[in-house]
């Protein structure tokens, strides 16, 4: 069941393959992120010392989280995958220009996975060729559905 999905992401980067991984979470934010309270648009994923990390990624409190917790919004969260993985990303990272965006977050067998990217950003010209090729296959489909009747 998805909590959120990052459309921006599929706009402004070629998505080459896909990853899910575990989050380290803290109690308040699994909470809020129940609640509906989180947003990855921003959200980015950095390598730093064999680790993969979500930063800027939002998860507002909830107004009862209680009072001798001093919740932050946007903290760096660790990710957790297989160490073959993350070396395999690491390179690809390093050597070929690609980058880890955050995609879609969501339950699995009661637990917040997050689902990251492997992307390489996408020119102005290729933003308008995907824009025009949308617009073609919605022209396609109501002209074959106004065809068919």
């Amino acid at each position: 069941m998805s909590i959120i999905n990052n459309r921006k992401a599929g706009h402004e980067y070629f998505i080459e393959e896909k990853y899910e991984a575990g989050i380290v979470l803290e109690g308040w934010e699994v909470k809020a992120i129940r609640a509906g309270q989180v947003n990855i648009k921003e959200g980015y994923v950095i390598v730093r010392d064999a680790e993969l990390y979500l930063l800027n990624s939002n998860i507002s409190p909830l107004k009862t989280t209680s009072t001798h917790v001093k919740p932050e919004p946007t903290r760096t969260r660790k990710l957790l995958l297989r160490a073959e993985e993350i070396r395999k990303l690491i390179g690809k990272v390093e050597r070929a220009g690609y980058t880890l965006v955050p995609l879609d977050m969501h339950f699995k067998a009661g637990r917040i996975k997050l689902e990251i990217g492997l992307a390489k950003g996408k020119q102005l010209h290729d933003k308008r060729d995907a824009a025009k090729e949308k617009d073609w296959n919605r022209e396609k489909q109501r002209l074959l559905k106004q065809n068919s009747r």
